[in-house]
């Protein structure tokens, strides 16, 4: 077909368009349909092929795992949960631990070969997982150990700085997909979008300089997003084209990075709880649309409530209805044109880009994470963030807007939902998460 619709129309450019948008406008001046976002870019009403920079990012070919948590406590219990998981729709698992388990009851019957499985533990052991990664011998296995990341939250090392690059080094020797870079953290702790970008790449930037760049193909990453939905695919298509920029300045080529998401806790509440389905509906689109790898949805009650069988089946099931139903699971692509979206990744990677630089300039991650310097900026942040909640412009429906003042939740409270304040001497000020909407439920708590 050589001609189409639209041939007829005279293209129309963007002067054209903020003239008649001012005409609209009967006086009022253009500049108060922009407004400007944390991390300073200006949103515009209108976007043209001018603001898109046609960047080629290398996305998944093969659309995306719905991963299933499960907590290893009893081996045969966590077995049978992962077991019917897989059953009921999930492709991958995500097994958490305290302290080492016997793998081969855990892991029974379930096929390692082509089951995306992740292990996160709260422990360094490397010989306990380099056995792990021995039985499994699996390409699909991904260990989610992050010892800066473990440093940043806690506030110590796992033993000291030599003995846990020591042990890390052994099991990346050994491992396959064996080094996580947990960028959940800072998200769920207030670090604005342009912050997460920077961090992570000066995060990762560590690993390559203490173990070479080698490390770069067992390196992945654990992102959360939040509810700003555009803002999030961009988040996560932008960090793609900053991790291939790094690595060519290492002269790695053929860069595809593998990314682990989860919804954030940030914005979840325990009043008026079944709106967190609606946000983390939301946040799983821009999982997809931005081109996770995996996606493991959180369940509406779970900061609230233990793991439960019906919690764990709606979250898997809304990542169904959206892979099946809404036929999004191979979408990864679908934001390849977007004047919009391409002009917000292309300004946070360069605001990434620039806090990376900043922090490398000021002696690297780990340098500012003991100074202080990260902590510092993200504290600010996260206080602008909660200040903005409180004064409603930013809303959590039900929360701190048309709150439902006959809701009870004091005797519903199975965990506690609240950060802890932690009395233990550490090496540097730990990274807090803490939930925006905290303050007003310990008020009302308190008044019920």
């Amino acid at each position: 077909m050589s001609t189409f619709l639209f041939d007829e129309f005279s293209p129309v450019s963007a002067a054209a368009w903020k003239q008649k948008i001012q005409a609209e406008l009967k006086g009022a001046d253009y500049e108060t349909l922009l407004w400007k976002t944390d991390e300073g870019i200006t949103v515009k009403p209108f976007y043209t092929k001018e603001d898109c920079k046609n960047i080629a990012i290398n996305l998944p070919k093969k659309g995306f795992y719905i991963c299933q948590n499960v907590f290893i406590d009893h081996e045969k219990t966590a077995n049978f949960l992962a077991k019917d998981a897989l059953k009921r729709g999930a492709t991958a698992i995500h097994f958490k631990a305290n302290k080492t388990f016997d793998y081969q009851k855990v892991l029974q019957n379930i096929d390692v070969k082509s089951t995306n499985i992740y292990f996160k533990f709260t422990f360094l052991d490397d010989n306990f997982q380099i056995e792990l990664s021995k039985f499994c011998n699996s390409e699909s296995i991904f260990f989610q150990t992050d010892i800066i990341g473990n440093l940043a939250e806690n506030g110590n090392w796992f033993f000291n700085m030599n003995e846990d690059h020591k042990r890390l080094k052994n099991i990346s020797n050994s491992c396959k997909n064996s080094i996580s870079v947990s960028l959940d953290l800072y998200q769920n702790a207030g670090a604005t979008i342009s912050q997460q970008l920077g961090y992570a790449l000066a995060h990762a930037n560590e690993y390559l300089l203490h173990f070479g760049k080698e490390i770069a193909k067992e390196t992945h990453f654990s992102f959360a997003v939040g509810s700003n939905y555009f803002f999030e695919i961009a988040k996560l298509r932008a960090f793609r084209i900053l991790w291939e920029t790094l690595l060519n300045e290492y002269g790695i080529e053929n860069s595809a990075v593998h990314i682990f998401t989860q919804p954030s806790l940030r914005n979840k509440t325990i009043y008026d709880y079944n709106v967190n389905m609606l946000r983390t509906t939301s946040e799983c689109m821009s999982a997809i649309l931005g081109g996770s790898n995996t996606i493991s949805n959180v369940s509406y009650d779970a900061i609230f409530h233990k793991s439960n069988e019906f919690g764990e089946r709606i979250s898997r099931n809304q990542l169904l209805i959206l892979q099946q139903e809404s036929y999004l699971q191979k979408v990864q692509n679908f934001a390849d044109g977007s004047y919009y979206i391409d002009a917000i990744t292309s300004q946070l990677a360069e605001k990434g880009l620039a806090i990376f630089k900043q922090i490398e300039k000021g002696g690297g991650f780990l340098d500012q994470l003991k100074s202080g310097m990260i902590q510092k900026k993200i504290k600010e942040s996260a206080q602008k963030e909660e200040a903005d909640f409180m004064d409603k412009k930013i809303v959590l429906v039900g929360t701190n807007l048309q709150q439902n003042n006959h809701d009870r939740m004091k005797n519903d409270l199975e965990i506690y939902p609240f950060s802890k304040q932690r009395n233990i001497k550490t090496l540097l000020t730990p990274i807090t998460r803490k939930r925006l909407s905290e303050t007003i439920e310990k008020e009302r708590i308190d008044n019920e």
